[in-house]
């Protein structure tokens, strides 16, 4: 038996229409065809990336410092510098301004439930 690596992504959130929306519009993630109920798959690629209800026993609120904390979440976007524009202009709290790095420019911004998601364009 051998695990080949990550194969789906999902976080658990407040408010699935609120996460979904904020996706789908400061992002610009496309939902993909199908999505189970209590969540709403994206189109991404290589890795599925979805938000989703909380699981029974998961309270968000009680997550401290915040949901996710200690994990690094990056997504790819093809211009970081005009994604952290786009998301600065709409009001989204960015914790690190962008910089270049190993994977070209990159930054990370708070998603409305507090997961901390750095964007990378190389």
């Amino acid at each position: 038996m051998t695990v080949t690596g990550p194969d789906f992504l999902a976080l658990q959130v407040r408010d699935l229409d609120v996460a979904a929306s904020f996706y789908e519009t400061a992002l610009g993630l496309e939902r993909a065809p199908f999505s189970p109920p209590g969540a709403v798959v994206f189109a991404t690629a290589t890795i599925p990336f979805a938000v989703r209800e909380p699981l029974p026993g998961v309270d968000l609120d009680q997550i401290s410092p915040r949901p996710g904390s200690g994990v690094a979440l990056w997504l790819k976007c093809d211009s970081a510098p005009d994604l952290h524009a786009r998301l600065v202009e709409a009001g989204v709290m960015v914790v690190a301004e962008p910089a270049p790095g190993p994977f070209g420019v990159t930054f990370t911004f708070l998603d409305p439930d507090g997961y901390a998601v750095t964007v990378h364009d190389a």
